[in-house]
């Protein structure tokens, strides 16, 4: 059976209730500004737009942010507590609800918004919103979401490479692994079989952004941090045999034909 969002949170007057489902803004990543700068989510947030207000005072407020699809993850309960009666700005003053703070950035939902309006009134969306998950922590991309689920932006895997649970995950295995610019479409596919093996490898790219490669060496630190993710193709144990890596390796740059038209080289 499952959960839905006010079994959890069991907020009595609905008809008072307000919940704003916070996306990209074509500029931003929504998730990355709350694992960032969770001030500035509020603004999102308590935003109105031209001509059209998003709360009324005496409302309460529910924030949730776009992990990815029809993922959602809670950010804030608020109540309204003045209107400041402006617009294409930050428009009212709101105070937390404090009881509510221990599910904030640890609350996951699934939610189908089928409307174009991403603020809706609680008593016609609350029922659809399924609780997925709760985090034993708060949501920021340091739980390993297994091997097969890697896929990683420069900014991100920096931030998480060696923390302990991702470094412990990565220098125990091996490895074949893809990077993709997310510019142009050209991909780059690697092995690491080295000294700490995935986490040492992916390390490099961090200090310097090319590991040593010839083409990636051609491109500009910024560009990369700015446009290049990692995910693994194929993960092995630290007692395989390089030979089966390298293999494997050239494999994939023949399927996907990287030397023709990605950053591989040889």
């Amino acid at each position: 059976m499952s959960i839905n969002l006010n079994d959890i949170l069991k907020l009595d007057n609905l008809n008072n209730v307000k919940i704003r489902f916070n996306k990209s803004n074509g500029q931003k990543d929504p998730i990355t500004v709350f694992k960032e700068n969770k001030n500035e989510l509020l603004h999102w947030q308590f935003w109105n737009y031209s001509k059209r207000k998003s709360f009324y005072q005496g409302q309460t407020t529910i924030g949730f942010v776009k992990i990815e699809g029809d993922k959602w993850l809670l950010f804030d309960i608020s109540i309204i507590t003045k209107d400041l009666n402006r617009y294409n700005a930050v428009g009212y003053e709101f105070e937390t609800i404090k009881e509510f703070e221990k599910y904030f950035g640890r609350i996951v939902i699934e939610f189908k918004n089928n409307a174009q309006n991403m603020v809706r009134k609680a008593t016609s969306v609350i029922d659809s919103c399924k609780v997925l998950q709760i985090l034993e922590d708060t949501f920021d991309n340091d739980i390993f979401p297994g091997y097969d689920n890697i896929n990683l932006s420069w900014q991100d895997l920096k931030r998480v490479i060696n923390k302990n649970v991702w470094k412990t995950a990565l220098e125990n295995q091996k490895g074949v692994y893809l990077i993709t610019d997310t510019k142009n479409g050209k991909m780059y596919v690697g092995s690491a079989y080295g000294n700490d093996m995935l986490h040492g490898r992916w390390s490099q790219y961090i200090k310097n952004g090319h590991g040593g490669n010839i083409k990636l060496k051609e491109l500009e630190f910024n560009y990369i941090k700015n446009n290049f993710r990692y995910s693994i193709l194929d993960i092995y144990k630290s007692t395989i045999e390089d030979k089966i890596i390298i293999n494997r390796e050239n494999w994939w740059k023949k399927s996907l034909m990287t030397r023709e038209f990605g950053y591989n080289k040889n």
